[in-house]
């Protein structure tokens, strides 16, 4: 799996589109602002669009959704909770398949409602549940932090040390971490009750 990671807008979005080495056929995640940058990675490569995922509903990480989907005719995927137009409903386990490639499905609600984070070839696409450094926000609608102190440390924090991530923003030090290297440095991943993290998050 090749991972072409590309900041757009001025927001410090991460973009990515996903290739699978043996066939060409690839996804694109959150597509937004500079889809040029999109395309000419697509064209250079002579990638086959197979979905377009979003991490979850919000504005920075779909604005994108409909010019990608006119380009490359892939259909969109979301979250189930998402109430935003889409062509398939994933729910957590689910297993988003091109090429030879695998991504699992894991629902991580807490920064939305729909957001969702992508499992596989030693790779996590975290969207905005967790950052290099730091999580995504609670205060937008659908936003919670009892919902989100679970998705980290039931869900994100018993993965592989190993995993390399790859967040929804460019908020750290660097564009990418581990998983392992987030739960020493990372002050959202250290081991607290819920009611101390809630206390945290304000």
């Amino acid at each position: 799996m090749i991972v072409h990671q590309i900041q757009v807008g001025n927001m410090q979005n991460f973009s990515y589109i996903v290739e699978d080495e043996d066939t060409s056929e690839s996804i694109v995640i959150d597509p937004s602002w500079d889809l040029i940058e999109l395309e000419m990675v697509i064209k250079e490569n002579s990638l086959k669009i197979k979905y377009i995922v979003n991490t979850h509903h919000h504005f920075d990480h779909t604005l994108g959704n409909e010019a990608m989907v006119e380009s490359t005719k892939a259909s969109i995927i979301q979250h189930e909770n998402s109430e935003l137009k889409h062509d398939i409903a994933v729910k957590d386990g689910d297993v988003i398949e091109f090429g030879n490639s695998k991504l699992k499905v894991l629902h991580t609600p807490g920064h939305s409602k729909d957001s969702i984070c992508l499992i596989g070839d030693g790779k996590i696409f975290s969207g905005d549940t967790l950052f290099v450094g730091n999580c995504g926000r609670i205060d937008l609608p659908g936003g919670s932090a009892k919902e989100l102190y679970h998705s980290l440390f039931d869900v994100l924090y018993s993965l592989d040390d190993n995993l390399i991530l790859y967040p929804g923003h460019n908020y750290g030090h660097k564009e990418t971490s581990t998983i392992g290297q987030e739960k020493i440095t990372n002050m959202v991943l250290q081991k607290r009750t819920e009611q101390q993290f809630l206390d945290m998050m304000g």
